[in-house]
C-alpha cells in the first residue's frame, strides 16, 4: 500500500507575498517547493491571497475578505513577511501587521520555531554544525500577547494583562510532547527532551503554566521533560545549547527567547516558523519585511525556504520537505552559499538556485 507521500497528489497552498522583501522571498520559496513536490511526483496549485500593509493602504485592511475561511481549506498558507514602517493607523501604531488577525482568526495555538546551526554558518559563538538543533513551541494566542490593542492607559499609567487558560497551555504542551516524539533527541545526549520555560518563581500565571505542564509530562514517560525559569534559559540557550530538544513556553517569552537563539545559528534569515491550529495552518520567517533591500536581490530567502519545507511537513509530505532541508544544509556545506552579515554573497537569486539544482540532482 502506498503511503500518502507516495501517492501523486496537488497540494493547494494559500500565498500572502507580504510587503518589502516579502514578494523576492515568496517567490523563491515557491520556486523550490515546486522542484521538491515535482521531484516526488506531486504538483502546487497556488492561490494568491491578499494581506499586509500593501493592502492596508490600498482597502484601509490589512486582510482581504475571506482569507480567513479560504485559508481552512489549503494544505497549508505560505506568508511572507509584512509591515512597512511608514503605514499608520490613525492612532500612530503600524498598521498591515498580520499576526494578531492571522492566529486568533484561525486560532494558530502553538508556533513553532525550529533553531539550526548549518555548516559554513558564521555565528558569534564557537559552536559546530550540529551542535545547536532544537525547537521553541511557543503559544501564540494567550499570554502577554493577549492584550495586543486592548491594554489600558492615561497619562499616568499603563496597564496589559496577562492571561492564560488551562485549555491553551495543556495543548500547546501536549503538541510540545508530540513534537518530541518525532526527533533524535537533543544534541548533547540523544535524549528526547521538553524544557519548561516560565518565570513560576515571580508570576502566578507562570506557575499555573508550570503546573499544567507537569501534568501533561505524566502522559509521556518516553519523555523526559526539565524546567528552566526564563532568565536561565536565556543564558543556557548561549551556554549549553545541546541540552536542549524542544522547548515550550508563554507566547512574549517565545517571541524574545527565539530571536536570542536566532543569533546562534546565524540569525533571523535562517529561522522559519510554522503556526499551527486544529483546522489551518501557516507558514512564514521570523523577521520582518526589511523594505530598505525590497527589489534588490540581497535578503536571505533560507528562512522563508524552510517555512516552506515545514509546510510540506504540515501537509503530509515529510520526504519532500526532508529534501528541502537537506538540499539547504548541502548548498551550505559545499560553500555553494555563504553569508556575509547575514546576506548571501551573490544574493537571492542564487540561493535559490543552488538549493534548486540539489534539489533537481537529487
Amino acid at each position: 500500500m502506498q503511503s500518502r507521500d507516495e501517492v501523486a497528489r496537488t497540494l493547494t497552498i494559500g500565498v500572502i507575498e507580504g510587503d518589502g522583501i516579502g514578494p523576492e522571498l515568496v517567490a523563491s520559496a515557491v520556486e523550490v517547493l515546486d522542484a521538491a513536490v515535482a521531484g516526488a511526483g506531486h504538483r502546487l496549485e497556488l492561490v494568491r491571497e491578499d494581506g499586509g500593509a500593501g493592502t492596508y493602504r490600498r482597502t484601509g485592511e490589512a486582510l482581504a475578505p475571506g482569507v480567513l475561511d479560504r485559508a481552512r481549506g489549503y494544505d497549508g498558507l505560505l506568508k511572507g513577511p509584512v509591515g512597512l514602517p511608514e503605514v499608520r493607523r490613525p492612532d500612530g501604531t503600524e498598521a498591515g501587521l498580520l499576526g494578531g488577525l492571522l492566529r486568533g482568526g484561525l486560532d494558530t495555538y502553538a508556533n513553532v520555531r525550529p533553531l539550526r546551526l548549518l555548516p559554513g554558518v558564521a555565528t558569534p559563538t564557537r559552536y559546530a554544525p550540529g551542535d545547536i538543533d532544537y525547537v521553541i513551541v511557543r503559544e501564540n494566542t494567550e499570554g502577554l500577547y493577549l492584550s495586543r490593542g486592548v491594554g489600558v492607559r492615561n497619562d499616568r499609567a499603563a496597564v496589559d494583562q496577562l492571561m492564560m487558560t488551562r485549555h491553551g497551555v495543556e495543548r500547546v504542551v501536549r503538541h510540545a510532547f508530540e513534537l518530541a516524539r518525532t526527533r533524535q533527541g537533543a544534541p548533547a545526549d540523544g535524549v528526547s527532551r521538553v524544557t519548561c520555560v516560565d518565570k513560576s518563581n515571580v508570576l502566578r500565571s507562570f506557575a499555573f503554566f508550570r503546573e499544567i505542564f507537569e501534568e501533561v509530562a505524566a502522559d509521556y514517560p518516553d519523555v523526559d521533560h526539565d524546567f528552566r525559569y526564563a532568565d536561565a534559559a536565556a543564558h543556557d540557550l548561549v551556554a549549553t545549547p545541546g541540552h536542549f530538544d524542544v522547548l515550550v513556553m508563554e507566547n512574549f517569552l517565545g517571541d524574545i527567547l527565539s530571536d536570542l537563539g536566532a543569533a546562534t545559528v546565524g540569525g533571523l534569515g535562517m529561522c522559519p516558523s510554522a503556526n499551527v491550529g486544529a483546522e489551518a495552518a501557516y507558514f512564514e520567517p521570523i523577521h520582518g519585511s526589511a523594505p530598505a533591500l525590497a527589489g534588490r536581490d540581497l535578503a536571505n530567502p533560507v528562512s522563508q525556504i524552510l517555512a516552506g519545507a515545514l509546510l510540506l511537513d504540515h501537509a503530509g509530505l515529510p520526504a519532500a520537505g526532508s529534501a528541502v532541508r537537506a538540499a539547504v544544509h548541502g548548498a551550505f556545506a559545499e560553500g555553494a552559499v555563504r553569508l556575509t552579515d547575514g546576506r548571501p554573497e551573490g544574493g537571492t537569486r542564487a540561493v535559490t538556485a543552488a538549493v534548486v539544482e540539489r534539489l533537481v540532482s537529487g
